[in-house]
């Protein structure tokens, strides 16, 4: 599936044709797909190894990313995140680097395999927390660790207008998109956080949050990783059920304030995804949709 301009193809055949130039102990290794997101294509390497491919020169920054900071933050954290074991390097075939992490098994976090919601909340809001008070080693706000998410609303404020807009005529019929614009409006007129810049995971929705056992097991995919103000973090527990969404919110102990940063943030993403890929991920657009209603009826009952 080609979600971008600029895209490059990948298929297993390419796949094995990295490994064989690069690590020929492990081309001969059962290959299958393991998924693909909006930025990354995987395969599942033997039973103890994943390669993950960028899908656009932009998406391979994020790789090089992981492959920087995750072994440093890895041993500060007490639930498993991903691990680069390889460093791939640009072919004519494929010319971004790549990587293959170490496999690590769970289920996406779902209705199926969550035993019990307002303890995933409060475990990930346990490991979050964790996360951001890792000290930033150096790091600052800039380059590769500056994603949008992690800044101020208002330099977001042309582009996700623009996306409301979008909404309107794809979806408006369906969603108050009206009331989710007076949210985000709101959240506008709040002063920027107060708090000092940390590390963020960027986009801790179910799908890399790993499930072993009905609790939560490790957090992967760290391509949204950054520093900025931790507003953004929370976004995604519009993601979750109300249970787990309140017990995170009594675990981080987070105010009204920066509840309404953390909404806004939500609606951002969720807008934006209904706009870019309305016609070429109905998938992402289902799930998009899915947090934009869960946002509507939670400021319902508030």
């Amino acid at each position: 599936m080609t979600l971008h301009k600029h895209e490059i193809p990948v298929d297993e055949t390419l796949v094995r044709s990295l490994l064989t130039a690069q690590r020929p102990e492990w081309a001969a290794l059962p290959l299958s797909p393991a998924g693909a997101g909006t930025d990354n294509t995987m395969y599942r390497l033997g039973d103890d190894l994943l390669v993950r491919l960028p899908r656009t020169a932009g998406n391979a920054q994020a790789v090089r990313k992981e492959q920087q900071w995750l072994p440093r933050l890895a041993p500060l954290l007490s639930c498993p995140i991903p691990e680069p074991v390889h460093t791939g390097t640009p072919t004519d075939a494929f010319p971004l680097v790549w990587s293959v992490h170490r496999w690590i098994d769970g289920a996406e976090a779902g209705p199926d395999t969550v035993r019990d919601w307002a303890a995933f909340g409060a475990d990930l809001a346990s490991v979050v927390r964790e996360l951001h008070r890792i000290d930033l080693m150096g790091a600052t706000r800039a380059a590769d660790l500056s994603w949008y998410r992690g800044g101020g609303l208002g330099p977001c404020d042309q582009w996700i207008s623009g996306c409301l807009d979008d909404c309107r005529g794809m979806v408006g019929a369906e969603l108050d998109v009206d009331a989710l614009d007076r949210m985000w409006r709101a959240a506008l007129a709040l002063p920027e956080p107060p708090g000092p810049h940390v590390w963020l995971h960027g986009d801790l929705k179910p799908s890399n949050l790993l499930v072993r056992d009905g609790k939560l097991h490790a957090v992967i995919d760290f391509g949204g990783l950054s520093i900025g103000f931790p507003d953004a973090e929370h976004s995604t527990v519009w993601d979750l059920p109300p249970q787990a969404r309140q017990a995170y919110w009594d675990t981080m102990s987070l105010d009204a304030i920066t509840w309404t940063r953390a909404r806004a943030w939500a609606i951002a993403v969720g807008v934006s995804g209904i706009s870019y890929y309305w016609h070429t991920f109905p998938a992402f657009v289902a799930e998009c949709r899915a947090r934009l209603e869960s946002i509507l009826a939670d400021a319902a009952t508030r």
